[in-house]
């Protein structure tokens, strides 16, 4: 071997070393800021949106309301019910009826477009439970209970009029007991529900783009961050998740292409992004931690650069701006009544 390729060989160990180094200190850095920003007391600051996060507002998200409740077990989903964010009919009949009371209902309950959940007050055991149309028992009350508010938006005027009057010409025919919530007034506290949930309803992205230098395999990604304890999941992003099953954040190919098992070793990623959902987590601020605890981990190993939607390096000070953003989020949130992570929330936020 020559001299000039000792020399080479000399330099690219220097520069490795130098990478791990950088990445090394970066994250002594952000733990130490950490360390003190817990033994001093800290001002909540102004919520501000930076650039590499990805505000969406109620009405804006993609998606439909999702079963939140109908996976809930029946008396916890029955205990959710809010006339916050749930337009709540009440039939209390003069004698015990079983679903096939509600056979013009149980058609239409899917026209409506949000989540419709269904309770009755077992005649026999005293429990509230969920209502299907097949269930066999007999109750003394009913509740039907249309959730007003989700990431679409507020129902709208026509369809929550509708539901009132269907089911309020269903318990005229069985001479019940109704109680039907005048909609002006509903509507009037979903729409401000609504408005606040826009307000806080930001989704913090980061991303990591490689070299381009070398290629950048998505099984060398899969092997990084499995090891910080995320997995791969059906929608093609590495999932962390909680103690209880709940995703904290997830890290996933920046143009959208799924990761899958099956072409982890031919496929090419160039830039990743970290995404963490404020709203649907449990102390976001520490959420964030941790998202950027792995980046700063796994950038050195795959020769990434942490940057924001511009490209520009993120530096302790952007880091910590961000930071900031998402306390003050969290804060905002605890002050309007809603706990970040919480079952209401996740319903508010689906």
């Amino acid at each position: 071997m020559s001299e000039f390729q000792q020399s080479l060989l000399v330099i690219a160990l220097l520069v490795v070393v130098a990478v791990y180094a950088y990445g090394y200190w970066q994250q002594w850095r952000y733990r130490r800021s950490l360390d003190r920003g817990n033994a001093e007391p800290r001002t909540t600051p102004r919520a501000v949106v930076p650039e590499m996060a990805a505000p969406v507002t109620a009405k804006a998200a993609e998606g439909s309301a999702d079963h939140f409740i109908a996976d809930k077990p029946a008396a916890e989903a029955c205990d959710l019910l809010d006339e916050k964010l749930d337009y709540i009919v009440s039939m209390t009949p003069k004698f015990p009826v079983s679903a096939e009371v509600l056979e013009d209902f149980w058609p239409r309950r899917f026209d409506y477009g949000k989540t419709i959940q269904t309770c009755g007050c077992n005649a026999a055991t005293g429990a509230w439970e969920r209502v299907i149309p097949e269930s066999p028992a007999n109750y003394s009350e009913l509740r039907i209970a249309l959730q007003m508010v989700d990431r679409n938006g507020v129902i709208s005027d026509t369809r929550l009029a509708d539901f009132r009057e269907l089911l309020g010409e269903i318990g005229r025919k069985q001479d019940a007991d109704m109680v039907l919530p005048l909609t002006d007034s509903a509507l009037e506290r979903a729409r401000e529900l609504d408005d606040f949930c826009a307000s806080v309803d930001q989704i913090i992205g980061l991303n990591l783009i490689s070299r381009a230098d070398r290629p950048l395999f998505a099984s060398e990604v899969a092997q990084a961050v499995q090891l910080s304890g995320m997995s791969l999941q059906a929608d093609g992003a590495f999932h962390q998740f909680a103690p209880d099953g709940a995703t904290l954040y997830t890290l996933a190919v920046s143009d959208g292409t799924p990761f899958q098992h099956h072409t982890l070793e031919k496929m090419q990623v160039s830039s990743l992004t970290l995404l963490l959902d404020i709203p649907r987590v449990h102390e976001p601020a520490k959420c964030f931690d941790d998202m950027i605890l792995l980046a700063l981990d796994i950038a050195p190993a795959l020769r990434l650069t942490l940057v924001d939607d511009q490209r520009v390096i993120l530096s302790q000070g952007a880091i910590a701006h961000i930071r900031d953003s998402v306390e003050g989020v969290e804060q905002r949130m605890l002050a309007g009544g809603l706990v970040p992570g919480s079952a209401q929330t996740l319903r508010l936020f689906s």
